[in-house]
């Protein structure tokens, strides 16, 4: 577990000393020597994984499912951090923030990453519930970082509805556990979720399919299912960038993470009743109406940032509906779908950072012309959003064939509101992103220094993945649809 230590330990370590450093340019070196270091801590666990198998011990659990999340939350909040320093010492030097503010925002940095990364490996599904909503604690801190009256009324909104949502999830966790105590003999035991599963066949159909509307609502608040995702654009739009690269792009997983590993333990008690595929219809349920309805929304848009965060309650949809589909086929592609809808969301915020910078603001309708004025961040910013649109090769498009293959499979009706559903997205993209990108720029509008590295590495890895999908990372997908389904693609 030297591996685990090292993951969980560095974001803890360098998250106390980014808040006592005083020179906020050390600060930002230091996030991202701290970063790197995550990343390192789990590459190596991914590798013991690989060697070993699941790891087990002192309350903690990683195996084929939360391994490949927890590289994806190190990765993105390494390039994200190579992006933030110059991004926010920008910030900082335009006088939106003080440099005690600046220290702040890396410490919350940290401390988000470090919630999001015990929230992945713990075992016991009251840590689980303690380290979401720690999430929730550092990022208030972040969305309400420029302290203007929306960003703090923004904040508010999130503390307010995710502190709702995640006390019915606490209830939920309650619920499940009083499951466990008829089933498991060590109460101590009753929250471990290996444990659980190891014995979902006897819990109590009845407190699970109660425990799980709970637990799917609230986990689902910090997912931004609709109608629970009020939060999400005004979070999005009233924070700092780097903080919407790594919220849109991990902590939803992280949220629908939490919901999935649940599924699996009412999908196990409920599978000699009358209503074995429950928890599968309500997933469908909430995130098709998801997918739909940000769709719908992302034509009303005046604010990109708040554009973005409504494409990203898109996707969570779509993956959502996905988990409920299950199968193996339908898995594989929801799984593919969290890691490059990660990696595109987050190129895209960090393009969207710089596209601010240029024209001065977040509206819409204000920024023009950005491929006459610094066509690094225009092409960027066009094929980021190309990619997240489905275009082919990206592998947006390769895990959106395989979700639109297994619902033709099991419901060949709900294709076509799939279908319907990425055409309206896709133009609701595409009516906004052109004059943005063509439009005549203003006068005066001037480039800015942009770090486009973190861009180049995630538009790079969705074109490979949607090219060829490496043997390795097939073989780890494959891993955890059958650890999620009880069945192998491959």
């Amino acid at each position: 577990m030297s591996a685990l230590m090292l993951t969980l330990l560095a974001p803890l370590i360098g998250g106390v000393a980014l808040i006592l450093t005083r020179a906020p340019g050390p600060a930002g070196w230091l996030n991202l020597g701290v970063s790197a270091l995550t990343f390192g801590g789990a590459i190596w666990l991914a590798l013991s994984v690989g060697l070993q198998g699941s790891l087990e011990g002192a309350g903690f659990r990683v195996d084929a499912f939360n391994v490949y999340l927890v590289v994806l939350t190190a990765f993105v909040g390494m390039t994200t951090s190579i992006f933030s320093r110059p991004y926010m010492r920008h910030v900082c030097a335009s006088g939106r923030i003080s440099t005690g503010s600046l220290r702040i925002y890396h410490g919350m940095y940290q401390a988000f990453m470090l919630t999001m990364l015990v929230a992945l490996t713990t075992d016991n599904l009251g840590v689980l519930w303690v380290a979401v909503e720690g999430a929730t604690l550092a990022t208030v801190l972040l969305v309400s970082l420029y302290r203007t009256p929306e960003a703090v009324e923004a904040a508010w909104k999130y503390f307010i509805l995710c502190g709702v949502g995640i006390a019915l999830a606490l209830f939920g966790t309650v619920l499940t556990y009083f499951a466990s105590q008829h089933v498991v003999q060590d109460p101590d035991a009753g929250l471990t979720w290996s444990v659980l599963y190891a014995n979902a066949h006897a819990l109590d159909p009845t407190v699970m399919r109660i425990a799980f509307v709970f637990l799917l609502v609230g986990y689902g608040t910090k997912v931004g299912l609709v109608p629970m995702h009020q939060w999400l654009p005004d979070a999005h739009s009233e924070g700092p960038t780097p903080m919407s690269a790594v919220l849109s792009g991990l902590l939803l997983n992280v949220a629908l993470y939490a919901v999935v590993r649940l599924k699996m333990l009412v999908d196990g008690s409920l599978a000699e009743t009358a209503t074995p595929h429950l928890a599968g219809s309500l997933l469908m349920g909430f995130g098709l109406v998801s997918f739909v309805v940000a769709g719908l929304f992302l034509h009303r848009q005046r604010d990109i940032k708040r554009m973005f965060s409504y494409s990203s309650i898109e996707h969570m949809g779509l993956m959502t509906f996905a988990f409920g589909l299950g199968g193996p086929l339908a898995t594989f592609g929801a799984l593919l779908h969290m890691l490059v809808h990660s990696l595109t969301k987050s190129a895209i915020f960090v393009t969207v950072g710089h596209a601010t910078h240029i024209a001065g603001t977040q509206a819409i309708d204000r920024i023009r012309g950005l491929i006459r004025t610094q066509p690094a961040v225009g092409w960027s910013l066009l094929i980021g959003v190309t990619a997240i649109a489905g275009f082919p090769p990206f592998g947006v498009f390769t895990s959106e064939f395989l979700l639109l293959t297994a619902t033709m499979q099991s419901y060949p009706w709900l294709t076509v509101v799939l279908l319907s559903g990425l055409v309206v997205a896709f133009a609701g993209l595409f009516r906004h992103l052109h004059p943005m990108v063509y439009g005549t720029a203003p006068e005066g509008q001037q480039p800015v220094q942009a770090n486009m590295l973190p861009v180049l590495l995630h538009l790079g890895l969705v074109l490979w993945l949607g090219l060829a999908i490496p043997s390795f990372l097939a073989a780890w997908l494959d891993s955890a649809t059958q650890l999620i389904t009880g069945s192998h693609l491959l």
